[in-house]
């Protein structure tokens, strides 16, 4: 089922983590933390959406380092479930596509719950003071990926962010498969 996002909550603070990486690594926020800006971002293997998108993802995150923007992308599906998006699974993808940016794996969805994190993909980017100024979409694409001439919104975003500490005023919610919540025990 599709969802779409809220809508900012400008100033938002990020909460911290502290997640196991495919690299074998665990990461914190401080450790991904950009000195002009954070970008995180909700993903999954599995999700259509996603899929449509990882390539414009990847380029963006690496123009979006460039600039000084910390990029992290955390998957937080259920893996018993969605067995595509469990951790072994994951650690293949980021070698396949040579992620340039920490793929983590939020296995209790305290992370997920604690951004509200809603769907994938979900897209929060943070000022350098880590509050939140863009919780938009990547682009207008949606299960398939748009015309490349699309406008970057999360790029154009998060440059306004690294050029300001500040978000666009108008933004549009990204759009994804919802959030695949482990049944309450």
């Amino acid at each position: 089922m599709a969802v779409s996002t809220p809508i900012c909550d400008f100033g938002w603070q990020a909460p911290d983590f502290a997640l196991p990486g495919t690299d074998g690594k665990t990461w914190r926020l401080e450790d991904v933390r950009g000195p002009k800006g954070t970008l995180v971002m909700f993903i999954c293997n599995h999700c259509p959406y996603v899929i449509a998108v990882r390539d414009r993802i990847i380029r963006d995150a690496r123009a979006l380092q460039g600039l000084g923007i910390g990029v992290v992308a955390i998957s937080s599906n259920d893996a018993d479930a969605y067995p595509e998006d469990s951790f072994d699974k994951m650690k293949e993808l980021a070698r396949e596509l040579d992620l340039p940016f920490p793929y983590l794996y939020d296995e209790d969805q305290s992370v997920a719950r604690a951004y509200d994190a809603v769907c994938t993909p979900d897209f929060f980017g943070f000022d350098a003071g880590l509050g939140l100024q863009y919780r938009g979409r990547l682009d207008a694409s949606r299960k398939q990926a748009g015309p490349p001439d699309l406008r970057r919104d999360l790029f154009e975003a998060m440059k306004q962010v690294a050029e300001t500490g500040h978000g666009p005023e108008e933004q549009i919610p990204s759009m994804g498969c919802s959030i695949k919540w482990k049944d309450a025990a």
